[in-house]
């Protein structure tokens, strides 16, 4: 059964994320370390004992859908309302509509928590969060009026239509149309697919936030533009008035992640109430301008969706090292002749396994919690916003992938340990691993977020941001060299650094010299190389003040780290034979 791990939760939160120095900021003055302590213990509790006893039930049962009406799985409802009443979905709220206004650093780490109980019932608020993020920053202040106080009450559910059959990636292709009403709203029509949490039984009301084109938009990117589609229509006091146009026509069947309702959203097929045909809608933002309204919602779901690569590694963690300590199998080379079998936890090479699950663990909740850190302080430290801004632009990447990466990798592990009985489902380790596969794919590919990373992030501040970043990696890997606990491993953290330094100077030299061939070949790998970079330099960083993180830090450093000279050769040398290979594609 899933523990909060409090201890490693509080200790990346302060001694990597530097939570005591967001605390001085005059915008969370307010917020003590006691409270912070109190919030995470309630979370832990809430969590373990409401969230994950449901997790098992989730996958078993999952959502249903009959006469375009979704029903969660039992015992659901309960939950979400009480998850609400306790006002956990308005932590990061603005105060103005009933948020509480809490760091993103502090959400980040509770959701942590929802996300290790069930992934199946906790993105169901992923995707309201980042709507309320994408109102609060471009919708009018009627729209805000409207529905911010309940989308951040968690009262009404929010959603993310982007995808279309023809349309996945590449957002240019969308078909979705919408039209110009007399009144000044619009007349949506389309459909849209991979909804998650389209249509459910747990609010009153959803709130779609929907990309489509009108008549005259551009053709591209260019011709997007974002609107908000409500499930049912708001009278002008605040009740809910008539059904839109809009309606679920399919559930997905999914390979994990039963429990959320991934729907197939029709919309101007007549279903509505109004008496008309197009579903309501109205504008976010500008006309032709809604995927940079969008992204304000996807790049806030890509940190949240790293954050369940996290939740979903602890607990697969946590299940493989009770099982290990439990399951007897064969005898230790300590084990005294004739003595019974040891449990497999003695053996070197489950032990390998089970430390590797935990060092890929608390290396990638330590890039998520950075990368939360930053966001916070590009608000809370105005004077330095652009540079806190391209620190989280810089780390959203890593945080996504990486974490995401792991999480399939960590649970993968989790089925191995347990041996014939992790392909069995009745240990929960199967579900683990079939929940996770699809994090590295939704909220952009995590190809797609090396691209992003190499083509886009590398050139901050003219290249200078991502060196300004490594020299602050090394002055953690000079406290390193000057530690009792960690000077053993202060080579293996500098080699890195070099290798990081070198890779990333490489590819800033492609992108200026216009070989963008050459540099997106090396983009996946250098990704996975800066991350394990960074995570074992936060490692190290934690160990300064930590006898068992630093074990840990030299375990990770001295195994999963030598992974970087590999990577390195593949990024300097492997473009030349990816582009010859391709060929090899075209053969039936």
């Amino acid at each position: 059964m899933y523990r909060a791990p409090l201890n490693q939760i509080s200790q990346t939160l302060n001694q990597v994320a530097d939570l005591p120095e967001l605390l001085k900021t005059e915008l969370f003055s307010e917020l003590s370390p006691d409270i912070v302590d109190a919030i995470l213990q309630e979370a832990a509790k809430f969590s373990e004992t409401r969230i994950t006893p449901l997790r098992t039930k989730g996958d078993q049962q999952g959502a249903t859908l009959k006469d375009a009406k979704v029903t969660t799985t039992e015992g659901w409802q309960a939950l979400y309302k009480d998850w609400t009443d306790g006002g956990w979905n308005a932590l990061t709220g603005d105060p103005a509509y009933g948020g509480q206004g809490l760091p993103t650093l502090l959400s980040v780490a509770v959701a942590e928590m929802w996300n290790s109980g069930s992934l199946g019932f906790a993105i169901a608020s992923t995707l309201t969060m980042g709507a309320v993020e994408a109102l609060e920053h471009h919708a009018s202040d009627a729209l805000k009026n409207t529905y911010l106080e309940k989308l951040i009450s968690g009262e009404w559910s929010g959603t993310m239509n982007l995808t279309e059959p023809q349309a996945g990636s590449d957002l240019g292709a969308l078909r979705s149309r919408a039209e110009r009403a007399d009144d000044g709203s619009y007349r949506i029509f389309g459909q849209k697919i991979f909804i998650t949490y389209g249509e459910h039984d747990l609010t009153d009301n959803i709130v779609h936030l929907v990309l489509a084109r009108l008549p005259d938009a551009p053709a591209g990117t260019k011709g997007i533009s974002l609107f908000l589609v409500p499930k049912y229509l708001v009278n002008e006091d605040g009740s809910l008035g008539a059904r839109n146009d809009v309606f679920c026509a399919g559930l997905e069947e999914k390979l994990g992640l039963h429990a959320s309702p991934t729907c197939t959203m029709i919309y101007g097929d007549g279903f509505g109430d109004t008496g008309e045909k197009g579903a309501v809608g109205y504008l976010i933002g500008e006309e032709h301008k809604g995927l940079a309204c969008m992204f304000t919602m996807m790049n806030n779901a890509r940190l949240l969706v790293g954050i369940q690569g996290v939740a979903v590694a602890e607990a697969a963690y946590q299940k493989a090292r009770a099982y290990a300590a439990e399951r007897r199998q064969g005898r230790s080379l300590t084990a005294a002749k004739g003595a019974e079998m040891n449990p497999i936890i003695e053996h070197p090479d489950v032990a390998r396994m089970l430390l590797t699950m935990k060092g890929l663990t608390q290396t990638s909740r330590s890039i998520c919690y950075a990368t939360a850190q930053a966001l916070d302080m590009a608000r809370a430290d105005p004077a330095n916003g652009t540079f806190w801004a391209n620190r989280a632009s810089l780390l959203t990447p890593l945080a996504k992938a990486f974490s995401t990466d792991s999480g399939v990798d960590v649970a993968s592990l989790g089925v191995q340990v347990h041996g014939g009985m992790g392909y069995i489902e009745e240990t929960g380790a199967a579900q683990l691993l079939r929940d996770a596969r699809i994090l590295p794919i939704y909220e952009g590919t995590n190809g797609i977020q090396a691209i992003d990373l190499v083509m886009r992030k590398l050139p901050l501040e003219n290249g200078g941001h991502i060196h300004g970043f490594l020299q602050e990696l090394r002055d953690i890997a000079e406290q390193a060299k000057a530690s009792d606990t960690l000077k053993a491993i202060a080579p293996q953290l500098e080699t890195a650094l070099n290798t990081a330094e070198e890779t990333t100077r490489f590819l800033q030299d492609c992108i200026v010299q216009g070989d963008s061939q050459t540099a997106l070949c090396g983009a996946t790998a250098y990704q996975r190389l800066l991350s394990l970079t960074v995570g074992a330099l936060y490692l190290a960083k934690a160990g300064l003040h930590d006898r068992n993180t630093a074990t840990l830090a030299a375990f990770f450093a001295q195994n999963t780290l030598q992974e970087t000279a590999g990577l390195k050769q593949s990024i300097l040398n492997g473009a030349t034979s990816l582009t010859q290979a391709t060929k090899l594609l075209q053969d039936i």
